[in-house]
């Protein structure tokens, strides 16, 4: 399909065209602006007759804002549940899953539940809870995503009741870790107590709490009717904010709906799920520009918060063969002071609510609208929203990447230790036993963590005379200190496939150790072991994993097979692009040393891997690597 600025901007509101229309409410967005304002908008608008709404979007409609068919479903004696109510679990937290590798006529139906983590911030009573739930609810273990928060697999369908109301009673949630809204908050996970970093921790709750969906459907289907015994903790967080007030707050503008349940959302939600990151200047240790917002914490000499700078249109997924869906690297909105944030917020979640493509779900994202009308006419769009114009993006000191692992002093007297995982899978085996160990270092010293973007873990407010006992637990436990790891590993990310995905094409997470073994193999063969390549697979091309970024991508398209992607950013500011469209699992080694040769002889003074990659480009590497012979170039 290709679209059209008409196109885009006209779709998306058909659902709520009992109240208005979408030119309508663009125009009543626009009411009060200068004319010469208006004209600089330069957004076509056309007025359409109402289409039959898609399959999702109507289910959404009719579930009673996310009750139904879930609720009944989840009476029956079936061990799962139907599509619809599968389609409405999501925004529940959970998704329904089968083992794919167990061969039946009966599937054996469970549930992997998400939780929501606002800064990926994790108290010690919360992590006793899930630890235990998955002990006893569970398959025994917990995984780490990458967006910092926790899931527990293998709970079956008479149990979700009460894993999810624990969870809830306790100050957290699973709302929204999943489906058409706003997902996990994420910020740079490294605790320090200086004003940029304590600002971001505390807005990247804001934003949770902003775009948190508003239905009773949560504490009916999970706590009977009944309220959480307990706030949810990020909440307490940001009392000060007025975030209900910021939330509700009607500018007539046309961001408030006319819809007493959800305001900001209305019946039909968002065409496809949001996802916001938060961070300070040159930390990008999240990955920032993959999200739909970005937002990057401004202050002045004095540590005073200022504003954000904002960007929008940043997204993973895509469909192998299909080249209208593709990763995307977001672009700079501009600045916004911190006065009017939270309406700015508002304004770009309406934009792609009221015109996001609701038709051709594989381009519902908001990075195709941006896309589509390009930056600038973006901007005009959620200006149209807001009100007044944008201010331009403050230039800030350049991107780095760090994962933040290993000892750190928080700068309050207090010190911070990032354990590296595996691939997110904290677990018990053989003489590897981290998840005993954490659950013996959260009962010890009481500690909170929280998850980091590459799917491990940060003790936070260490007392520094308890860092020896800390390190003595680990290595009782089997876990390597951070030295140890192989920096291939650290920089390593792969998202769970087979086989409990069913999205999956194949292996990822229970592969992708092997890889990293065999890459290690080539680079010390060729005398180049001291290099430090950001490496990232998926069993699908969702991108969950986020590989479009990384230097060097492992794309899953069919048994034993992946597209190979090159050229990304070691500090996660680009994307990288295809290079090969499939690459046999026994051809990783043939594969690489040409393009490592090539990089060694062509290389530019501390040039980066990725950067070298997307220096050159695609058809100077596939040019040299048809002439080499292997085993003919060393550093």
């Amino acid at each position: 399909m290709k679209f059209t600025p008409v196109a885009i901007l006209s779709v998306g509101l058909l659902g709520y065209s009992q109240a208005f229309s979408p030119s309508s409410a663009f125009l009543a967005s626009t009411r009060g602006l200068n004319t010469e304002y208006k004209n600089n908008v330069g957004l076509s608008m056309v007025l359409e007759k109402p289409k039959k709404l898609a399959k999702i979007e109507q289910l959404k409609v009719e579930s009673e804002h996310l009750i139904q068919p879930l609720k009944d479903q989840l009476k029956t004696e079936d061990i799962g549940v139907s599509k619809d109510a599968y389609q409405i679990l999501k925004y529940h937290g959970s998704y329904q899953q089968t083992n794919r590798e167990v061969r039946g006529k009966v599937k054996d139906y469970q549930f992997m539940l998400r939780l929501k983590q606002p800064a990926g911030e994790l108290p010690p009573e919360l992590y006793r809870l899930i630890d235990d739930l998955s002990a006893k609810h569970g398959q025994g273990d917990l995984r780490a995503t990458t967006r910092q928060c926790f899931q527990i697999h293998g709970i079956l369908k008479g149990n979700l009741k009460t894993v999810i109301s624990s969870i809830m009673n306790i100050g957290s949630s699973t709302v929204g870790a999943c489906g058409d809204v706003n997902r996990n908050v994420m910020t740079t996970p490294a605790p320090f107590a200086t004003p940029e970093y304590q600002e971001a921790r505390k807005w990247s709750k804001a934003c949770a709490d902003l775009f948190r969906p508003l239905s009773p459907a949560f504490s009916e289907i999970w706590l009977d009717g009944e309220k959480a015994a307990t706030v949810e903790t990020w909440s307490k967080d940001v009392e000060d904010l007025n975030v209900d007030q910021a939330m509700l707050y009607d500018s007539g503008r046309g961001i408030i709906l006319p819809d007493s349940v959800e305001p900001i959302y209305g019946d039909r939600y968002l065409p496809r799920k949001f996802k916001i990151g938060v961070t300070v200047p040159g930390d990008n240790s999240i990955d920032i520009y993959t999200n739909d917002i970005g937002l990057v914490v401004i202050c002045d000499e004095a540590g005073e918060l200022e504003g954000f700078n904002v960007m929008v249109g940043g997204g993973m997924g895509r469909t192998h063969n299909k080249e209208n869906t593709f990763a995307r690297a977001a672009d700079h909105l501009g600045f916004v002071p911190k006065e009017d944030i939270f309406e700015v917020l508002k304004s770009i979640l309406a934009s792609q609510r009221d015109h996001g493509n609701r038709d051709v779900r594989a381009n519902a994202r908001m990075k195709y609208l941006v896309h589509t009308l390009g930056i600038d006419n973006f901007r005009s769009l959620v200006e149209s929203y807001f009100g007044k114009p944008i201010q331009p993006w403050r230039e800030t000191v350049e991107w780095k990447y760090n994962d933040w692992m290993g000892w750190w002093e928080q700068g309050d007297g207090k010190l911070f230790y990032g354990q590296h995982v595996d691939n997110g899978r904290v677990k018990d085996e053989g003489d590897f036993r981290l998840k005993t160990a954490l659950r013996v270092l959260v009962d010890r010293y009481n500690l909170s963590m929280i998850l980091s973007p590459t799917q491990s873990l940060i003790f936070r407010d260490v007392d520094p005379k308890d860092k020896e006992g800390i390190e003595t637990v680990l290595r009782e436990h089997g876990i390597k200190p951070v030295e140890e790891v192989d920096p291939l590993s650290r920089l390593s990310m792969a998202c769970p496939a087979l086989p409990l995905c069913g999205l999956a094409q194949t292996e990822a997470e229970r592969i992708m150790p092997s890889y990293i073994e065999r890459v290690r193999s080539v680079l010390e063969k060729m005398n180049i072991g001291e290099e430090e390549i950001l490496m990232r697979m998926t069993g699908c091309p969702n991108g969950c994993a986020r590989p479009y970024m990384a230097e060097i991508a492992f794309v899953g398209d069919g048994p034993k097979s992946y597209q190979l992607w090159l050229g990304g950013s070691p500090v996660l500011t680009r994307t990288a692009y295809p290079y090969m469209a499939k690459m046999n699992n026994d051809d990783l080694e043939v594969t690489l040393e040409p393009i490592f040769a090539m990089y060694i002889q062509q290389r530019q003074q501390f040039e980066a891997f990725g950067d070298f990659c997307h220096r050159v480009g695609a058809d100077a590497i596939e040019q040299y690597s048809s002439s080499y012979t292997l085993g003919s170039v060393k550093a």
